[in-house]
């Protein structure tokens, strides 16, 4: 979908810092802060890795898993009565895997009519 642009690697970055940075104004527990700055970080730098080395698709992969963890993060790591942090790391989990999933080779090429590259 934004596989030319790369546009989807810039907006993983923001939403990564977002979310690192998030713990900063919502309300949270000591298990919230340390999962949204790892996870928040690990988005961030898998965009990153994506922006400067477009053909390595494993970060898509890598992001799409951090981005479903984060998703699953208020429920695993008992922090959904903070509703700020919760709704931050659904938000941001849903967004990050659809991302991660148009950036893919093979949806990016389905989507657009072309053949897999196998």
């Amino acid at each position: 979908m934004f596989t030319e642009s790369r546009t989807q690697d810039f907006l993983a970055v923001v939403l990564g810092v977002f979310t690192a940075l998030s713990p900063i104004w919502v309300a949270t527990n000591d298990r919230a802060v340390w999962t949204m700055i790892v996870l928040g970080a690990l988005i961030a730098l898998t965009g990153l890795a994506q922006m400067y080395r477009p053909a390595m698709a494993a970060a898509d992969y890598a992001m799409a898993l951090f981005g479903a963890l984060l998703f699953i993060a208020p429920w695993a790591m008992d922090y959904t009565s903070y509703s700020g942090a919760s709704w931050t790391s659904w938000v941001v989990g849903i967004v990050t895997v659809v991302l991660a999933v148009a950036a893919l080779p093979a949806v990016a090429g389905r989507m657009h009519g072309a053949a897999p590259h196998h």
